[in-house]
């Protein structure tokens, strides 16, 4: 059994594929500096179970099944999770382009509970997969 890891009081964990990636489009650091919120912090690199599927300037994943997609694991605080998700289009009902899940990520002997933001699948007709996983290597 791996030790879980926590975080501070009104921090969560988020588990990023795409563009948030560190040096991506969206990079999570350069958003939360641009929003003046205090900085996420990278604690791992990771996987999970999914397919990543190629939306053009972004992927989506889908969770489970046998692929994995490759990705970072970040502390976040409350407010820089508000803004991923209006980033993300995030809607209560779930019908917006991103659904926010929680699943448990696995990496360096440590485990933590992250949210992650699967794409709809209704957005996905005619997309292709990304067999890698790895947006950085379509």
């Amino acid at each position: 059994m791996m030790p879980d890891s926590r975080s501070a009081p009104g921090e969560r964990h988020v588990f990023v594929y795409g563009t948030l990636r560190g040096g991506g489009s969206n990079d999570i650091a350069r958003l939360a500096q641009v929003a003046r919120l205090a900085p996420p912090v990278r604690v791992a690199d990771a996987s999970i179970a999914g397919t990543l599927y190629d939306l053009g300037a972004y992927p989506g994943a889908l969770l489970g099944g046998a692929g994995r997609v490759r990705g970072e694991v970040y502390r976040i605080t409350p407010a820089l999770e508000a803004r991923l998700d209006v980033l993300e289009e995030v809607a209560a009902d779930d019908s917006g382009e991103y659904r926010k899940r929680e699943v448990v990520v696995e990496a360096d002997g440590r485990r933590w509970s992250c949210l992650v933001y699967e794409i709809h699948p209704d957005r996905l007709a005619g997309r292709a997969a990304i067999a890698s996983g790895d947006w950085f290597s379509r």
